[in-house]
């Protein structure tokens, strides 16, 4: 058993994340918001996943920024450590020789209950669960993530 992903924080930082997440969300998600209708996790031809919401909104993402969006404490404290967003990949290595590393890729995608997925992805990593909550309040599309000027 792996003690990755575990993390003890304090209420200032349970209180400065919640209001972190608030901020980025805007407003809460409705029931209706966070709940699928249907899921495809395009797993063979290896592109992604998308989620129609019962709201009536789409929603799709890569693999690769979901391997970078990884809600997993680990990762999370990972990216505010080097203040990356969710999805937004690690600095390549300035090595030349640097091996060449997969696209990432899941060997295994599992529903978890009624209100998440987890994948165990082609790197060994697997300890992020992606709640719908978080699926939305990621959503890349247009609409919910307009293009900065």
């Amino acid at each position: 058993m792996s003690h990755e992903g575990i993390r003890f924080i304090s209420a200032e930082e349970v209180l400065r994340d919640s209001a972190q997440a608030a901020a980025h969300q805007g407003e809460s998600l409705s029931a209706d918001a966070v709940t699928p209708l249907k899921v495809r996790v395009k797993k063979t031809e290896g592109t992604g996943v998308e989620i129609g919401w019962r709201d009536g909104h789409q929603s799709s993402w890569d693999f690769r920024w979901l391997r970078d969006a990884c809600p997993c404490a680990t990762c999370s404290t990972e990216r505010e450590t080097t203040g990356r967003v969710p999805g937004e990949p690690k600095p390549k290595p300035r090595d030349p020789l640097a091996l060449y590393q997969a696209p990432p890729r899941p060997d295994e995608v599992t529903p978890v209950g009624r209100y998440a997925l987890s994948f165990k992805w082609n790197d060994g990593h697997q300890s992020g669960i992606y709640s719908w909550t978080y699926l939305r309040s990621v959503c890349q599309c247009s609409l919910c993530n307009p293009p900065r000027s």
